[in-house]
């Protein structure tokens, strides 16, 4: 993948969203450029917007920002965790001093308004649509040889401006709705307020629909793995409908449904590979074999053995005095795995072997992540794998399906697709699993089958939380963590989960710029 590493467009000050920033600073940043005697140093490798976009290739360099952007791990990328597993009841940490004390709030249903690490979230979330909206105004600016260049490049940022704002709008409900880049103060106060999640998703169906009807392939080369398919857009598409169907106004459930498994199969049928059995588990996720994966559909790519654009999760995860992930020394816990997760692999599932491992040092004595492994010598002792992190694959495709055809009436089909899953993690079809007391005990309904099945082939791909919030309302959703164990949580209090806990709080420096306008979501 080509990323943009210098002659950015200028996107706001400080990295900070233009969408959101301060009135007062923007005001005073427009003030101060006019002041004749004020010392001005332009930054040789930041060009301002409006100068910026002259030729194809300033448009190719902006786009590459984008996707630049997606690389953050306070937003999407691997190091994101924070924000999906921990929220879940995946992972979490048993530390809450000192610096742990803030990332200890979200996996403890304690998340405070003022929490910089959810500040971070946000501005990591905006910093990519504002690039988002900077590269599509920009490319109109340009004569471009072929018009499919243009729609190509543009689809590619309305895929990714369509996959921030899905996570946006799941993890706050209404966002503020930005579309085009705000260069004024005015234009800036105009969309400081938080739009109804219902024009948000609309927004989301457009872009990903426009990225269908463009010239984007099937699939990328692999010279251009890591960017936006169509492919990628009939899956992601077909998550938002699912999505809307089951979280949204009712009365469109129907039809969410139905376009949702059209999307969703328009993706699984382009497949390179019959039954997912064909595909080992391991495969998936090992970097040696991560060019021709044909597992996966959208991702972001690492570089094995670069300091600047390397894999850091394999050795994070990783706990003191272990070597299956990485050969560099981690003093630390690695990733913590919640024994409810560990009590849910059923005997006999390869995933578990392959995902967790209990680690037995003196200050450990717990169960870390082991899914992104890369102790090649080509890491090394630096830990800078290979790892790419993948944010669609076929499995998740299938198990949507699953749960599409599920919700529409079709069981059988339904069980079709949980069985292909299934067999290929050496696990029995749905059908004799549920005839066992154990089984349909924990799983007593088709739908409770599915969770859990995501939820062991999805462990630690940050989708779990979104998997609960589709299956139940907030109130089933209090009821559900709070039927569970305390004595598999650690020290997180499950009491603490209430009905706020189904959306983010708004972060405290955004409410404050405009307290009508983003207003904050209930119980906080």
């Amino acid at each position: 993948m080509r990323f943009l590493t210098n002659r950015l467009p200028h996107l706001g000050a400080l990295g900070r969203p233009a969408a959101l920033l301060s009135l007062g600073l923007v005001g005073s940043l427009l003030l101060a450029s006019c002041k004749k005697d004020f010392l001005v140093e332009n930054n040789p490798n930041a060009v301002a917007a409006d100068n910026y976009y002259r030729s194809e290739n300033d448009v190719l360099l902006a786009l590459n920002g984008v996707y630049t952007a997606l690389r953050d791990n306070s937003g999407l990328a691997e190091g994101s965790d924070l924000y999906g597993e921990q929220r879940s009841d995946n992972t979490g940490t048993n530390d809450n001093q000192s610096n742990a004390g803030e990332p200890f709030q979200f996996n403890a249903f304690s998340l405070l308004p003022s929490n910089s690490y959810l500040q971070n979230h946000w501005t990591a979330l905006y910093q990519i649509i504002t690039r988002a909206n900077y590269m599509l105004a920009g490319s109109e600016k340009v004569n471009f040889a072929q018009a499919s260049t243009k729609a190509q490049y543009q689809a590619e940022a309305k895929f990714l401006r369509a996959l921030t704002y899905f996570n946006l709008v799941r993890e706050w409900g209404d966002v503020p709705l930005v579309t085009q880049p705000l260069t004024t103060p005015d234009a800036v106060a105009a969309n400081t307020f938080r739009e109804k999640k219902e024009k948000v998703y609309a927004q989301i169906v457009t872009d990903l629909t426009d990225v269908i009807a463009s010239p984007l392939p099937d699939a990328q080369s692999a010279a251009n793995t890591g960017r936006a398919s169509k492919i990628a857009a009939n899956a992601l598409l077909g998550k938002v409908y699912l999505t809307m169907a089951t979280t949204l106004d009712q009365a469109n459930r129907s039809a969410n449904l139905t376009q949702a498994k059209t999307y969703l199969t328009t993706a699984y049928s382009k497949r390179t590979f019959g039954l997912l059995k064909e595909i080992s588990y391991a495969d998936v996720f090992e970097v040696a074999k991560k060019t021709n994966n044909p597992e996966a559909i959208f991702r972001i790519v690492y570089r094995q053995g670069d300091i600047n654009y390397s894999s850091r999760i394999a050795a994070n995860y990783q706990a003191q005095g272990e070597i299956i992930n990485s050969l560099r020394p981690n003093t630390g816990v690695g990733g913590n795995v919640t024994p409810d997760l560990v009590l849910d692999y059923e005997t006999g599932d390869v995933r578990k072997d392959f995902s967790i491992k209990y680690a037995n040092a003196a200050v450990v004595k717990d169960y870390f992540i082991t899914k992104y492994r890369d102790a090649s010598a080509t890491a090394g002792t630096t830990g800078y794998g290979g790892n790419d992190w993948l944010l669609l694959r076929y499995a998740d495709v299938l198990l949507l399906l699953a749960e599409t055809n599920l919700y529409l009436g079709d069981e059988a089909t339904a069980i079709s697709q949980l069985d292909q899953v299934r067999e290929r993690a050496g696990l029995p079809r749905y059908a004799v699993a549920s005839a066992t007391a154990s089984y349909s005990a924990k799983y007593p309904t088709l739908k409770l089958a599915i969770l859990h099945e995501r939820r062991v082939e999805l462990a630690f791909e940050n989708q779990r939380w979104f998997d609960l919030q589709r299956a139940f309302t907030p109130q089933q959703l209090t009821d559900y963590f709070r039927a569970k164990s305390q004595a598999n949580f650690g020290i997180a209090q499950l009491t603490n989960f209430g009905l706020k806990d189904y959306y983010y709080p708004i972060p405290f420096n955004e409410a404050k710029l405009n307290p009508t306008g983003m207003y904050q979501n209930p119980g906080y």
